[in-house]
């Protein structure tokens, strides 16, 4: 298997499982050195000795992140330069959901998910990009959602959220283009995750049915999409949106 990211230091926040967990495993076999990152301190700590021992070596370390915290984000940016070397590669894959319409959202669901979703993808590009700086370029891709990309008639907060990582991840491609970091944003449609998992059942059919594939992403098949953006693969791509929503997002 030829390893698309040789010589190659990641973050991913939220890593500690779903969508995170397997970029993680991913860039590991495929070459890369990685920290993970989120609240989850157990299940992020099992999931880094589980790929070390798979790897036989020290390619995964952990780090309790706060992505709504300037100091965190300092933190495991120095935690991942001192153990492993430049950083080159920053996914920002953690996210809360909001489920609400607009008049029934409350302030703090508000709050909570433009704060992790947003501010968090904010915050890990500003703490990373000095270090990507220092190593010559790199690649960011943020996580947004189909419903980034289309309305569903609820779910607001949400929506708002995933739209303003797509602009944010725009925004940051154009700024720092002249800097070789490229930035670009990922869509995953319904994803076998626990938050899908949680949804309401009649709600998580009806997604379902509207899927022309007809079936739910593995973690794996949306990791597979993040490795190829921020691989050389994809060397000439920044400001863009990858759709991996089984076509969802095509009727």
């Amino acid at each position: 298997m030829e390893r698309l990211l040789e010589g190659k230091v990641a973050v991913v926040s939220g890593g500690a499982h779903g969508i995170g967990a397997a970029e993680a495993r991913t860039f590991c076999r495929h070459g890369a050195r990685v920290v993970v990152g989120d609240l989850l301190d157990e299940e992020g700590d099992a999931l880094v000795r589980a790929i070390n021992a798979a790897a036989g070596e020290t390619v995964a370390a952990y780090a309790h992140l706060d992505v709504r915290s300037a100091a965190s984000w300092g933190a495991i940016v120095h935690l991942a330069e001192a153990t492993f070397g430049p950083l080159t590669t920053l996914v920002n894959n953690a996210g809360v959901p909001a489920r609400s319409g607009l008049e029934d959202t409350t302030e703090a669901e508000w709050d909570a998910t433009i704060d992790t979703d947003v501010k968090g993808s904010w915050l890990g590009m500003k703490a990373s990009i000095p270090a990507m700086k220092r190593a010559g370029g790199g690649a960011i891709v943020n996580t947004s959602s189909h419903y980034g990309l289309v309305a569903s008639g609820r779910a607001t907060t949400y929506h708002t959220a995933k739209g303003g990582v797509l602009m944010l991840s725009k925004a940051a491609a154009v700024e720092y283009a002249a800097h070789n970091i490229r930035v670009n944003a990922i869509h995953p449609g319904l994803t076998d995750t626990v938050r899908i998992a949680s949804l309401p059942g009649p709600w998580r059919q009806e997604l379902l049915d509207s899927v022309p594939l007809k079936r739910i992403a593995a973690p794996e098949e949306v990791a597979n999409a993040v490795l190829f953006l921020v691989s050389d693969l994809a060397s000439y791509m920044t400001g863009a949106s990858l759709v991996v929503d089984g076509g969802l997002t095509a009727i």
